[in-house]
């Protein structure tokens, strides 16, 4: 069993980069946290049933005033950008970040304040022998492992559905498959706004700005490449090969669909491989047992219009269909037969069985891996339109998405 807490590798604009005089207090205090802040802690084999634990940090600029009981609400925003990942024996993988409670984030704040204070302003990123490791390990033993044990049976309800084991880089298009796991957007807010404030100030140039942004890209893509190395040695190497032949890559919903019954895995693969924008509409129905968080169940009865008096019965009726249909759809695909699984979605859809067979020969990749209720919508307004007639770049397609959302209510 090995502890250890992942942080981003030392350059030399550090030194400019956490002087006060140089850049200003604030700047320079961002910028402290900013690298002293592990972006990882990672626990191999921390039990039996547990290969791998990876807690993903956001970074930790405001913890003088977390640490404050006064503030929690800071506390309860900052563990929103927390991700609590499960690796188990049998390589399924879990996001249990819904089980973080507000004792144990408190504790994880602590810990980390003075794992930040214990940190160098120069010199080496930290290392197994830092004096605050010991603290950290012991929140994760004490709070984060007895969680698991005491809610075994919600193990399921937490299967990962979302998110790519993939380098995220701000200003990239996303991947057909979806989001990456490392959200850079929301993991250093703060020290990105000092950044811009200090350029508006003109405390900096702009040519000290862009080697900033140069080094935040270099240093994140390494320690992104060190902690999807950890994730990808504790999964199952043949079901990441079968992701690895479809367009939409090491999606984690997708991965756990296929680990559910190894047997069956190169039927679902073959689907995802011809229609790359069911993903994530596969690993919601194929994972199944989550309770739908309340934005998704609001913007299904936007979609089926179930927000409006009176529908409530009707939607009912036709949540009851859809639930027949998903079972028949999935017995299609784990049979392999093609056809059956055509006729299955355009049944679940209720397309046309010819709108279908042109996504399946073409799944145009701009349309990414949309939730249920966007795809639905989509599939509906491609029903409306002949196949000559649809987007022919990549650019109409986004803007073919953004108008098949379905339209806010009216307060009134």
């Amino acid at each position: 069993m090995t502890f250890t807490a992942i942080r981003i590798d030392d350059l030399a604009l550090d030194q400019e980069l956490t002087e006060d005089a140089t850049v200003g207090p604030e700047l320079a205090q961002a910028a402290h946290a900013y690298r002293s802040t592990p972006r990882a802690l990672v626990w191999r084999n921390p039990s039996s049933e547990w290969q791998l634990l990876v807690v993903l940090l956001p970074l930790a600029t405001r913890l003088s005033l977390m640490t404050n009981p006064i503030f929690g609400r800071l506390v309860r925003d900052w563990g929103l950008g927390i991700r609590f990942i499960g690796v188990d024996a049998e390589q399924s993988v879990y996001d249990f970040r819904d089980l973080l409670h507000p004792r144990a984030l408190g504790k994880l704040v602590k810990a980390l304040a003075r794992f930040v204070e214990q940190s160098p302003i120069a010199g080496s990123a930290g290392g197994a022998d830092h004096p605050a490791l010991d603290m950290l390990f012991s929140v994760l033993a004490d709070d984060m492992l007895t969680i698991l044990e005491s809610r075994r049976d919600d193990w399921r309800r937490h299967l990962a559905r979302e998110d790519r084991l993939a380098i995220d880089r701000i200003g990239s298009d996303q991947a057909p498959g979806g989001r990456s796991l490392f959200d850079r957007r929301t993991r250093f807010p703060d020290f990105l706004a000092q950044l811009r404030q200090a350029l508006r100030l003109q405390m900096i140039d702009v040519e000290f700005y862009g080697r900033v942004l140069r080094s935040i890209d270099l240093r994140e893509d390494s320690v992104e490449s060190r902690i999807l190395a950890i994730l990808e040695g504790a999964l199952d190497p043949v079901t990441l090969a079968k992701l690895g032949r479809t367009r939409i890559g090491p999606h984690l919903g997708c991965y756990n669909w296929l680990r559910l019954e190894p047997r069956l895995a190169a039927h679902r693969a073959s689907v995802l491989y011809k229609m790359p924008v069911l993903a994530q509409f596969l690993a919601d129905q194929g994972l199944c047992g989550a309770a739908p968080d309340r934005r998704s169940v609001f913007a299904r009865q936007i979609a089926t219009g179930a927000h409006e008096p009176g529908q409530a019965s009707a939607a009912a009726a036709a949540a009851r269909r859809d639930e027949a249909s998903v079972r028949s759809l999935l017995r299609a695909i784990d049979s392999g037969q093609d056809r059956w699984v055509i006729e299955s979605l355009a049944q679940y859809f209720r397309v046309s069985d010819n709108l279908v067979r042109a996504l399946w020969r073409n799944c145009p990749a701009a349309l990414g891996a949309p939730p249920e209720w966007h795809l639905r919508q989509i599939l509906l307004a491609l029903n409306e339109r002949p196949e000559r007639n649809w987007p022919s770049d990549a650019a109409g397609w986004l803007a073919f998405k953004s108008s098949a959302v379905p339209a806010a209510i009216d307060p009134r």
